[in-house]
């Protein structure tokens, strides 16, 4: 089958990084590049940030002949502070080493014999601070970079987020959209991958809304948006990519970062140390997050029996109180086997523990005959505790010239994750006295066991082929029961829903090969082919085995990339993606939390498979940087929720999930940065999506139909910084996102806004913030309608967002030399 589409993916650059040369002597003049004769030398060293703990990426560098200060030759550091000037004659050199915000570093008196390696080690950078007609100028990493194949949101710089989650974080970057309920979407799906460092996790299993509120913003050092994954990716995730990079050191010595946060919505308090010394290096932190939040939600619901028959008309209103206490704990690994060879290890604890209360106020009607109002105290319980473990190896194996040429890794990683959602319910009669209660025990666990193994060579200066293997299996199991009771009686089964279990087992076999040309005419092509089969076996209690057919899927990827000049880029991108459905999809638990709005999983589902093309164009002019996407989407087995009229509990409605038919989106995002001045940043982000969805519903007399349903969804997100003397900074932010269409209905869009300043310490080792959001009203409304033959809901959810708080954050220890890895980037492919 052919599927043709069109679109763009974030496109590279790394913007106005290109920073001042300085020139040796104290002149203005530019030395004359000298031709020397070439020799067999190399110098290779790092740089890095003198207080900041990290690479400074991309920094100029530049050798000169001493004496004679002729320029002999130049480099840029890559995106790991590393660089080698090869193929250098023996004699005297001093090197200059420049980046915008830092002070040039001269290293004089470079003695260089033939043949030699000379390694230089680690150079340390200090900022610069320069004074223009009394404004004192600070370098600063910028908010948003736009890489060759990803688009990289530094949430160091983001001053707002400080003391939040990481949906404080995610809802600012381009191309994603956090709604008010924390459910995350990539230009319109929320059937994304989400990775931990380059790894799935266990933490993100479930509900991924709730799973993000376990990560703290303070911890995450970028945030990466791949639209466009190369075939070494797992193919799932439709809608694409969110590698979410927390914070690691890699310096020499002993550290600690210590931060906190206290507002009217949610504590925190965070610890993230690290030790290393020599080819040994440990890091660990620990973070936990208070949440104490209220709730209110109003539902109208018609329900139509048939055609003649009097519609059921229902009312509610409910209210409560959330609390919630959330941890999640790391220790890291790595130790230098050899010059080429490393080891790295590490073990991921979360734990969520998640408490509602509420009181349900409901009435009913049938015609213009009012019934008897009734109440419902719920509290409900959602917990979790998840764990994973990771060994990987490294081997870089080098050319002649001492350059990374191949590379061989084995990853292995092991996940657990316990859930709980539980609840109990007591039925209250006019007097609010008990007349019944109701209690669900819904218990979950997953396991993982992923083995990777990836090889990497170059054919020539131009050339890369990479392939690889990777087997994946896993265990799911849910048990469920449904008890009632009196008013003071014991617990007993509830006859009319039977206790029952899930067992699912699911195989993932897969492997890929991937092909890099760079033509002489500055054109990137990458390629590659992925296979993956997928085997499953699942059975329920009181049915035996359920029959669902095991499936292979090819998953091609192609990414053309042409450089225009020095500014300008162009790329073309396209892949095929698949969508598994996971486990609160699957859980065949009836969950009536709210009698009137219950939700059922569906083991039978299958997997949603997504073709997409897009078409990118980015250039920079000035202090201007604009990045321009155009994309389109076609899902087939499309994965959506469907809502019908239950037809045991009268005015109830039930919602599954299903593989609903196909839909079709096409759509752009346009981000624009200005760097106004030196010290004075905006970025403007805006998004258009057209979406057409067809699926299947029940009409009134239960007979299947079709369902067509379109729209457009625009939104946009404006973001600006300034720094100011001494140490201070403030950022604004301010977000909509516009009306959204479903198969059987709409949500209404909203508005998020924020305001957040910090003050830095003289010595640069901490900080104290103040940030607010949402806070010129109490709340939102974010209302969900829903429309068919059987039914009409509309259902309004108040949000209680409105936040400020306080945030303080040191660093405290010794740092010395930095100790940084060779091999895999940091940011890149999935492991």
């Amino acid at each position: 089958m052919q599927h043709f589409f069109t679109g763009i993916l974030v496109l590279l650059t790394v913007g106005t990084l290109l920073a001042q040369q300085t020139t040796p002597d104290s002149t203005n003049r530019t030395p004359a590049r000298v031709n020397l004769p070439k020799g067999n030398a190399k110098i290779t060293a790092y740089v890095v940030d003198s207080t900041l703990t990290k690479a400074v990426e991309f920094a100029n560098i530049a050798l000169y002949t001493a004496p004679g200060n002729a320029l002999v030759d130049g480099t840029v550091a890559d995106d790991k502070g590393r660089f080698s000037l090869t193929r250098v004659a023996p004699g005297t050199y001093k090197i200059l080493i420049s980046f915008i915000g830092y002070k040039v570093k001269t290293i004089a008196g470079v003695v260089i014999s033939k043949g030699e390696v000379k390694d230089l080690g680690v150079i340390r950078l200090s900022t610069s601070t320069q004074t223009l007609a009394e404004v004192t100028v600070e370098g600063k990493k910028a908010l948003i970079e736009d890489k060759v194949d990803r688009l990289v949101y530094n949430a160091d710089a983001d001053l707002s987020a400080k003391g939040g989650d990481a949906t404080d974080i995610l809802k600012k970057v381009p191309m994603l959209s956090v709604d008010l309920a924390g459910n995350l979407s990539l230009q319109g799906s929320s059937n994304i991958r989400v990775l931990i460092n380059n790894k799935p996790s266990s933490i993100l299993a479930g509900n991924l809304a709730d799973a993000l509120r376990q990560i703290p913003a303070d911890q995450i050092k970028t945030v990466e948006v791949i639209t466009s994954p190369s075939a070494k990716y797992d193919a799932e995730g439709s809608g694409g990519i969110i590698n979410i990079i927390t914070k690691k050191n890699t310096l020499q010595g002993l550290h600690l970062d210590v931060d906190a946060g206290a507002g009217n919505r949610t504590s925190t308090l965070g610890l993230n140390g690290s030790f290393r010394k020599g080819k040994l290096g440990v890091n660990l932190n620990g973070n936990g997050r208070e949440i104490y939040n209220p709730s209110a939600s109003d539902l109208n619901q018609t329900t139509f029996l048939s055609e003649s028959a009097t519609p059921i008309r229902t009312q509610q209103h409910a209210t409560g109180f959330d609390t919630g206490l959330f941890g999640q704990y790391a220790l890291g690994l790595d130790y230098d086997l050899t010059k080429n060879q490393s080891l790295t290890a590490g073990a991921r604890f979360g734990v969520r523990n998640l408490n509602r209360d509420q009181q349900f106020a409901t009435s009913t009607f049938s015609g213009l005959t009012a019934g008897t109002p009734s109440l419902r105290n719920v509290t409900s319980h959602d917990l979790s505790n998840s764990v994973d473990l990771n060994v990987d190896y490294l081997h870089t194996y080098k050319t002649v010239d001492d350059e990374p040429a191949k590379e061989f890794s084995i990853s292995s990683q092991f996940s657990q994750n316990n859930l709980t959602n539980n609840f109990d319910a007591s039925q209250l009669d006019s007097t609010e006295s008990v007349r019944s209660r109701q209690r669900n025990l819904n218990f979950n666990t997953s396991q993982e066991f992923v083995l990777q193994t990836d090889y990497l060579t170059s054919l020539s200066r131009n050339q890369q082929i990479e392939f690889g293997a990777k087997d994946t299996r896993r265990q799911v199991n849910s048990t469920y029961q449904y008890l009632l009771a009196g008013p003071t009686s014991a617990f007993s089964p509830d006859d009319r829903r039977p206790a029952g279990s899930l067992d699912y087992a699911q195989n993932i076999a897969a492997g890929y090969v991937a092909y890099t040309l760079i033509t002489p005419s500055k054109i990137t092509i990458k390629g590659g082919l992925r296979y993956e089969y997928t085997s499953i076996g699942a059975s329920a209690a009181g049915q035996g085995p359920i029959n669902i057919p095991d499936y292979g899927k090819l998953v091609p990827s192609l990414n053309i990339s042409r450089k225009i000049n020095d500014r300008t880029t162009l790329k073309f991108a396209y892949n095929r993606r698949i969508q598994r459905p996971g486990i609160q999809d699957l859980n065949p638990n009836f969950n009536a939390t709210n009698p009137l709005n219950i939700r059922i999983g569906n083991p039978y589902l299958k997997p949603e498979v997504t073709d997409r093309v897009e078409l990118g164009y980015s250039t920079n002019a000035k202090k201007t940087y604009l990045n321009v996407t155009l994309y389109t989407r076609l899902n087939r087995d499309d994965i959506q929720t469907v809502s019908q009229r239950s037809d045991t509990l009268a005015g109830a409605v039930v919602t599954r999930v299903q593989n609903v038919g196909k839909e079709f989106n096409y759509g752009t995002n346009i981000f624009v940065t200005v760097n106004i001045t030196p010290r004075w940043t905006l970025n403007a982000n805006f998004d258009a999506m057209y979406r057409y969805i067809s699926g299947l519903a029940l009409g009134i007399t239960g007979e299947s139909i079709t369902l067509t349903n379109t729209g457009v969804r625009m939104g946009g997100r404006f973001d600006t910084q300034i720094q100011f003397d001494k140490g201070w900074a403030v950022q604004a932010n301010f977000g909509y996102r516009g009306r959204d269409v479903q198969l059987q209905g709409y949500r209404i869009g909203f508005a998020q806004y924020s305001l957040g300043g910090r003050k830095s310490f003289t010595n640069k080792r901490g900080s104290i913030g103040l940030a607010a959001d949402n806070f010129l009203t109490n709340g939102q409304r974010f209302t969900s309608v829903l429309n068919s033959a059987q039914f009409n809901q509309d259902f309004r959810q108040y949000i209680y967002n409105s936040s400020i708080r306080l945030t303080f954050s040191y660093k405290i220890g010794s740092l010395k030399g930095a100790k940084i890895r060779k091999g895999k980037s940091e940011g890149g492919d999935e492991e």
